[in-house]
């Protein structure tokens, strides 16, 4: 039979496009290999909040000399700093990367700035972040447990409520286990879509999980999270430190490795605390909430220095639960997961609230002597 022109056309598509349009948009796999372009951009923090911001972002290796563009108020500004960037090699398990870091210094505090990366031909979008006000002031943060599985899919819900209820919040607290396997890229590539753009305008504080370490890096701080990340690199071990804003203390621990280390680390730290409010975050409770998951040797070391140096918040993650203590010593502990993976709670004793099979984030501010914590839910209840 004689074919039609509309025939012809149906029947010359290449296989890949027919395919393509029978399988539904949110099953296309997302292509997340580097490219000239910059990705993966998070801005972080390695000194004064309130003076200093720090971005990383990720290229393909034929990026070799990157940069950064600040303008103070908008990108409208006539005067822009341009900040040369450090640039580090880093091989994945889909080939070999360029890592880009610019340090933003010498800012003014609680002041709004524009931003964009790039090497000079390809830019990024601009995008904008405020600097921590210098005195005493309202301070506004989030903080989340384990987001690890399903990112795109069932964690991109809880960072979208997050950023639309707290848009105005100074920054972010991921209390490990980011990702499921540390090692594997395309994971990494889930993590930062599912978050964007939150993370190009709020900071991100991170402390590592178990799940970010993997064998091929046994031991130490993995490969990514010291690429991906610029932070402090002050502390006993990889992933300590300490960020101060007017009022709070911030406490950062690795609780994968070294806990004795860190606990001589702290005494000298918290007896130096000129700060109203101290709160730490790390990974594996002290407390624990979820069955056959206790650390018992974490507490014998770090909870009698919680108490005697009067730390007011202990924020962490690992047991996809949801619990919060009342006050314990002279803490408040919580246990809180983003993701969707789910642990069933065993020991309740040290609740005051516990929440099972559910999805949090955390909307935390302090304001003078009034801290107010407040754990919402996907659908921002």
């Amino acid at each position: 039979r004689p074919r039609t022109a509309g025939m012809m056309h149906r029947m010359r598509l290449p296989l890949a496009i027919l395919l393509a349009l029978a399988v539904p948009a949110a099953l296309v796999a997302q292509d997340y290999a580097a490219k000239p372009a910059p990705d993966r951009i998070v801005l972080t923090w390695r000194g004064d909040p309130a003076r200093s911001q720090a971005v990383t972002w990720r290229t393909d290796t034929s990026v070799v000399k990157a940069m950064a563009e600040l303008a103070e108020g908008s990108e409208t500004n006539s005067k822009k700093r341009v900040i040369p960037a450090s640039t580090r090699a880093f091989k994945n398990d889909d080939g070999e990367v360029h890592f880009h870091s610019a340090d933003f210094d010498k800012l003014t505090p609680g002041t709004r700035y524009a931003y964009r990366v790039g090497d000079g031909e390809r830019w990024s979008g601009w995008r904008h972040f405020k600097t921590v006000s210098e005195t005493p002031a309202k301070l506004r943060f989030l903080y989340v447990g384990d987001a690890q599985y399903e990112l795109t899919t069932k964690w991109a819900p809880v960072m979208r409520e997050a950023a639309r209820h707290a848009p105005d919040a100074h920054f972010i607290i991921h209390a490990g286990d980011l990702v499921n396997h540390g090692g594997i890229d395309r994971q990494w590539g889930e993590w930062f879509d599912a978050a964007d753009p939150l993370h190009r305008t709020m900071a991100v504080v991170p402390t590592p999980g178990n799940h970010e370490y993997y064998a091929s890096e046994e031991g130490s701080l993995p490969s990514y999270w010291r690429h991906q990340f610029a932070l402090p690199e002050k502390g006993p071990v990889g992933g300590v430190f300490v960020l101060d804003f007017p009022g709070v203390r911030l406490l950062c621990l690795n609780s994968n490795e070294k806990l004795a280390t860190q606990a001589e680390w702290m005494q000298t730290v918290l007896a130096r605390d000129p700060q109203r409010w101290t709160i730490a975050t790390f990974h594996h409770p002290v407390f624990s909430g979820a069955e056959g998951r206790d650390n018992p040797e974490l507490r014998r070391l770090w909870k009698p220095i919680f108490d005697a140096h009067q730390v007011d918040l202990i924020l962490q993650g690992h047991d996809h639960v949801y619990g919060r203590s009342g006050v314990i010593g002279s803490s408040v502990y919580v246990v809180s997961v983003s993701g969707p993976s789910f642990y069933r709670i065993e020991n309740t004793k040290w609740m005051r609230r516990k929440g099972e099979k559910v999805q949090l984030f955390q909307d935390i501010t302090i304001d003078g002597d009034v801290l107010t914590f407040e754990a919402r839910t996907i659908m921002g209840t």
